[in-house]
């Protein structure tokens, strides 16, 4: 199902002399290496007061928490409108929407409806997994549907909050993890939605964790963070190269970050975090398991050899990769959130009063350059739920959300 622009769409946007950024796309989830770290440059190192310059509100972004991705000079994301889950394209410039495409039923959840993950980008088609497990294949220049399947379809299990993966495509190949007994992770043909294969020696159930695609010893594979292990499996064929312990509690969230032949993982409600080595073999080594980065959901990222994101309990850190051991620690700076980089600096996102800070990435310390608070606020969102959509920067510009409402900010230096 397609629908057009609904009239009622309220569109705030700055229209004069927009000039094509000269900046990077972010094709999906973390950017396109799911680094969440820019290569941009150009970019503001202090906004002014009050923030950088709006350039425009988008208010119809539906329900849900879903992120943007940035190709083309359009703009994706999700949202459910009344019944319904949908993939949206806007103009990235301009906030106004080109089209909207159903995925399916809306994802009832205490926490906050609709759908969680980002869609993916690949060349003149558009993926993306809706809250149900509803996965789609859309054309990006008019969002109508080449083919469509689901994680129920493949007796996946649907996890408590709902699907939340973006799903990856690498190759030939769309992948994500719809849990169960007949293979956690799945991989489709891109072009028709048809199973290639299941990793039928890996059946955990699914999380909330998005797959990450890597390269260790010179063999590819996907690697994927589980309740109670983290995991890598062959992109040809899906089977288990190596797998390693987790003690997740709850949910585990963010994204494993993979450097050379180790991986980093974190996740929260007390856990810690951990860096697994491993060897030619493909057999694993803990390095360090410590609790002194418990980061929930707000992402975690790494700038040379220091990671940088939140901890419950400690508050906005720096952290050495290679020890585990806290650069630096500000508990009373900026309240819990979600972060991403560009430019050499940090973008963090109070999840509960909506403030928006700049500080410098240095592992000498939290230093905060500027910061603003997003308003208006959504009036939509779950009394229980946060703005929890991470900060996107691409080609110049921020883009921040809550609910349905979707900012577009100007952050180039002139």
């Amino acid at each position: 199902m397609r629908v057009s622009r609904l009239p009622w769409l309220t569109v705030t946007a700055f229209v004069a002399c927009i000039s094509i950024a000269s900046g990077e796309d972010w094709p999906h989830w973390r950017g396109p290496d799911r680094s969440d770290v820019s290569k941009e440059t150009g970019l503001l190192k202090k906004w002014p007061e009050g923030g950088p310059r709006q350039v425009w509100l988008n208010q119809n972004a539906g329900l849900g928490y879903s992120g943007v991705s940035v190709v083309a000079g359009n703009l994706f994301t999700m949202g459910a409108r009344e019944d319904a889950e949908y993939v949206i394209c806007l103009d990235a410039n301009t906030g106004t929407e080109k089209w909207a495409s159903k995925i399916g039923s809306v994802l009832d959840n205490g926490w906050g409806n609709g759908p969680r993950g980002t869609p993916t980008v690949d060349g003149n088609r558009v993926y993306a997994m809706g809250g149900t497990g509803g996965l789609v294949c859309l054309k990006v220049d008019d969002g109508s549907e080449v083919w469509r399947t689901g994680m129920t379809d493949l007796d996946g299990g649907r996890p408590n909050w709902g699907y939340c993966e973006s799903v990856l495509v690498d190759g030939p190949r769309v992948v994500c993890t719809p849990g169960g007994k007949q293979g956690a992770i799945a991989a489709f043909n891109k072009e028709n939605g048809e199973v290639l294969w299941r990793s039928t020696d890996l059946t955990n159930g699914a999380q909330y964790a998005s797959i990450v695609p890597a390269t260790i010893h010179g063999q590819a594979q996907y690697v994927q963070l589980f309740q109670d292990s983290v995991a890598a499996v062959s992109p040809g064929d899906g089977k288990l190269l190596w797998k390693a312990d987790w003690p997740g509690k709850t949910a585990v969230i963010p994204t494993p970050i993979v450097v050379n032949n180790q991986v980093f993982v974190t996740s929260g409600y007390g856990v810690g975090c951990t860096l697994i080595q491993i060897d030619a073999e493909n057999k694993t080594k803990e390095v360090y398991f410590n609790k002194n980065m418990k980061n929930h959901h707000g992402g975690v990222l790494l700038l040379g050899e220091h990671l940088y994101g939140h901890s419950d309990g400690i508050g906005w850190m720096c952290l050495d990769l290679k020890t585990g051991d806290i650069t630096w620690n500000e508990r009373g700076a900026l309240g819990k959130g979600c972060v991403t980089s560009a430019d050499g600096m940090l973008y963090c996102v109070d999840e509960a009063s909506g403030d928006i800070a700049l500080a410098e990435a240095s592992p000498k310390g939290w230093h905060e350059i500027s910061r603003f608070k997003m308003t208006p606020q959504s009036m939509k969102r779950s009394a229980r739920g946060r703005i929890w959509t991470h900060p996107v920067v691409s080609n110049g510009k921020l883009y921040v959300r809550d609910q349905d409402m979707l900012f577009c900010y100007d952050v180039k230096s002139e």
